[in-house]
């Protein structure tokens, strides 16, 4: 597939974990058209839970869905990283000046960062110290209205753009509430807590059985002022910077003595 080569207006790679057809993918590639060209390069069908996992043992393939002046989609079989690494290494005869991944069906708040496709594609992006931004609605319907989410999301894409300088090995997650109407936005850090991994036991038609995934996140700070999921419960919008480097430095002493180093 040769590279595709565009104007000199920004160019915005969007992608997302919910597969190319998902309404949030849709709406936010519409919300940020006047502010660049558009590539959206996405699953061909839901890739939820895959985190930073990459293709390994099956060839992947693209396929062009929608190609016109400053608006492209490009559908993949493979993870929202993959898209990630297609897109710079196949795709691009230049770095996006943006990345984009959602907007998402439903929560990646708390630790849900862990788990996350969505989280997923934007921290491929930081490692490559490319502005990246993963956008997330509490709601999981197919259908859900993501007319509310339009003004943040532009405005945080607009002045990401405009960003002389941006943290390198940082993007952010935002999540917004499954409200009409925000009742504000805040910058917080996410909620320390656990998902119980619960697994319901069932039965198919052959009589065999079978488990599915299902569980509960469960916070650890209900009560602390300063987390998204405090925020999120209260009717905001929540912006958590997030890094890529996952050194604990702060434990090197504690390890020291344990280990005796």
């Amino acid at each position: 597939m040769k590279k595709i080569i565009h104007s000199q207006r920004p160019l915005i790679l969007i992608t997302n974990d919910d597969g190319i057809q998902a309404r949030g993918l849709q709406q936010v590639a519409q919300f940020l058209k006047p502010l660049g060209d558009i590539v959206v390069v996405a699953p061909d069908g839901p890739r939820s839970g895959q985190s930073s996992a990459i293709t390994v043992t099956v060839p992947l393939r693209m396929k062009v869905i929608d190609d016109q002046e400053g608006f492209c989609q490009i559908s993949t079989n493979g993870t929202p990283v993959d898209c990630i690494k297609l897109s710079m290494n196949i795709l691009f005869d230049r770095r996006p000046d943006l990345i984009v991944s959602g907007i998402n069906h439903g929560s990646n708040s708390g630790v849900s960062v862990v788990y996350s496709g969505t989280m997923g594609a934007v921290f491929e992006g930081a490692l490559l110290h490319i502005p990246s931004i993963g956008f997330s609605l509490c709601n999981h319907k197919a259908d859900a209205d993501f007319a509310p989410c339009r003004d943040l999301v532009v405005d945080i894409c607009r002045k990401a753009l405009a960003a002389k300088q941006w943290p390198q090995g940082i993007g952010l997650n935002v999540n917004m509430p499954r409200l009409p109407q925000f009742n504000g936005v805040k910058l917080c850090r996410a909620a320390q807590g656990y998902w119980t991994e619960e697994y319901d036991c069932r039965v198919d038609p052959h009589g065999r059985e079978y488990f599915w995934l299902t569980g509960t996140f469960k916070n650890n700070e209900p009560d602390a002022t300063d987390t998204d999921e405090y925020w999120l419960d209260r009717g905001y919008a929540t912006i958590v910077p997030c890094s890529t480097d996952c050194s604990a430095v702060g434990s090197v002493p504690a390890f020291a003595s344990i280990l005796n180093l």
